[in-house]
């Protein structure tokens, strides 16, 4: 049978894992270290969590966040305009032989488990649990 190419119910693949810490582990150095002219950036401290890579390796997704969420919306526009300018600095430092595209989306997966975790402990879903326990229970005379 013949390999598929592409994403896969399993997940990402060990090396594009591993490009992708690598890559990320470059960013957060930069970002550390670099000056920028852009004022959204200048004195902001910014995380990156995650890097994912396409099966590819041609284009990096970025998971980004603020130091405290603030201003996390023009954060994101000003790192994706200085994409170039920050792919240019992470292919200086690795050696590959295409350096992927880089794109900065906000990192929202602690805000969305806040969120459904609220919804979880709502009265209307306690109230709905309290109902189906008691149905499944009813019928095991």
């Amino acid at each position: 049978m013949a390999r598929q190419h592409g994403q896969d119910s399993r997940g990402p693949s060990q090396r594009q894992l591993r490009v992708g810490e690598t890559v990320r582990k470059e960013l957060s150095d930069i970002l550390t270290r670099g000056r920028f002219s852009d004022p959204d950036l200048d004195g902001v401290i910014v995380t990156i969590p995650e890097v994912r890579m396409t099966p590819d390796l041609r284009l990096a997704t970025c998971l980004v966040m603020p130091l405290g969420g603030v201003n996390a919306e023009n954060v994101e526009k000003a790192l994706n305009r200085s994409a170039k300018y920050l792919r240019g600095q992470v292919s200086r430092r690795l050696t590959m032989k295409y350096m992927p595209d880089l794109r900065f989306v906000l990192d929202t997966r602690f805000d969305d488990d806040d969120r459904i975790g609220t919804l979880l402990h709502s009265p209307e879903v306690s109230r709905d649990l309290d109902e189906d326990e008691g149905e499944s229970g009813a019928g095991q005379d």
